[in-house]
């Protein structure tokens, strides 16, 4: 019993050690300041924090990386849902959308934001940071209802 014991503890550190070889690129794309949301005369400071605060390790180009994300297995979660979160909704290409677009992602973002599934429970887990509160839920969804009404009116 012993023997089976020491080669399944043997076996799981080889394992253990072998995954750390498979390692996902955690990349951070070149920012073009003419295609980030920031670009905006529009976008203001308070939301551009809470933005920074709560979304933009996943939803654009200036991901920060936390220590963790270096080790497998969290390595290929992380980078996957920064893969994912940057194909829904990229702040950094926010120039790069089409009006429709753009329309739509604001629309997802007022949704997500106003029921509190964004940020996601699993990324407060370890973010508790980027918890929004009502009070700047509804800052945020502000700003993404004018931003909305304006991209309507301008495209008349």
């Amino acid at each position: 019993m012993r023997n089976v014991f020491k080669y399944s503890a043997i076996g799981v550190v080889v394992v253990a050690i072998g995954m750390q070889f498979v390692r996902p690129a955690r990349t951070n794309p070149p920012i073009d300041p003419v295609r980030d949301i920031a670009r905006q005369s529009s976008f203001p400071p308070n939301v551009h924090a809470l933005l920074e605060r709560a979304c933009f390790d996943c939803h654009s180009n200036h991901t920060r990386w936390p220590w963790y994300s270096a080790l497998a297995p969290a390595s290929w979660m992380v980078v996957d849902d920064v893969t994912k979160g940057r194909k829904h909704l990229n702040f950094s290409e926010w120039e790069g959308y089409t009006v429709g677009r753009r329309l739509s992602k604001l629309e997802t973002l007022i949704g997500e934001v106003d029921k509190g599934t964004m940020p996601p429970r699993t990324y407060l887990l370890l973010h508790g940071d980027a918890a929004l509160s009502p009070a700047e839920r509804a800052i945020v969804v502000g700003w993404a209802e004018g931003l909305s009404d304006s991209l309507v009116a301008a495209n008349k």
